[in-house]
């Protein structure tokens, strides 16, 4: 499953992103993600965790100039067409991700995954982060993805329906950003909906409900994956169109490993 023309890779995606010792989310599920779909991923770890499929036991936030350091590398040599974020783990690297990308790629695509708890409960961006979130990385943002909860936290109130999902999403738009792509997997139902707003449109995506346990990294593997497609021209909607059928087979496809949430089958093998 790739674009990419004459074997090699087309776009450049950077992800500032936490490190998933399990391999299913984090750098890298992303990782995964950008290479199956034909691009080429450079990374800046920003915390180190200790995780399998049952939980997060332990996390080692990066030192924030060391992941300034590590976005600056990347982006005055390699460059990036996008740049994807998720976990980050303090104010101060939230803040340093935001002035160091300004710095050296304002130019390019700039998916944003507020990561905040993960599927298993834990605490990634603590609440003194969340502020820093708002005011120093939405507004640069080309799109947010947030799912139901990390909505609810953002803007302070519930989300019980798609129609109070299609609310949220347009008052996610007051933090500045081109667009925000808020997930609705947390819903019950058997159809899963996705609302994508932009300042003119909103569009619903749905997709049938796969009944399984094994979705660990399903936030991260999305992002990257729209991430990978804006790198690669893709105008907004096909991307996200292309990143949702992408993740939905590698749920379908999920190998079963692990006693938890399991993680998604990134190399879409039968």
């Amino acid at each position: 499953m790739t674009d990419a023309a004459g074997g090699g890779p087309k776009g450049r995606v950077l992800t500032i992103a936490g490190s998933d010792s399990g391999g299913g989310a984090g750098i890298q599920g992303d990782i995964k993600t950008i290479t199956m779909l034909g691009a080429y991923g450079a990374s800046a770890i920003t915390a180190l965790t200790v995780q399998n499929t049952k939980g997060v036991t332990d996390v080692m936030p990066v030192p924030a100039d060391v992941v300034a350091a590590q976005i600056g590398a990347v982006l005055s040599d390699i460059g990036a067409d996008a740049i994807k974020t998720g976990m980050l783990p303090s104010a101060e690297i939230i803040e340093t991700v935001a002035k160091t990308i300004d710095e050296h790629a304002s130019d390019a695509a700039l998916v944003v995954d507020p990561v905040m708890v993960a599927k298993g409960g834990a605490v990634l961006t603590p609440d003194d982060a969340v502020d820093a979130l708002k005011s120093a990385l939405l507004p640069d943002a080309t799109l947010i993805t947030p799912n139901i909860p990390e909505a609810e936290q953002l803007l302070g109130t519930n989300i019980t329906s798609l129609a109070q999902m299609k609310q949220a999403a347009g008052t996610l738009l007051m933090f500045d950003c081109d667009a925000v792509l808020l997930k609705g997997g947390h819903l019950p139902g058997d159809e899963l909906f996705d609302v994508l707003a932009t300042k003119e449109t909103m569009e619903v995506f749905s997709s049938p409900r796969i009944d399984t346990p094994h979705t660990h990294g399903t936030g991260c593997t999305l992002a990257s994956a729209i991430a990978t497609g804006l790198a690669q021209g893709l105008p907004l909607t096909d991307a996200v169109t292309r990143a949702r059928d992408y993740v939905h087979e590698a749920i379908r496809l999920a190998p079963g490993l692990g006693s938890g949430h399991g993680p998604l089958n990134h190399a879409l093998t039968e």
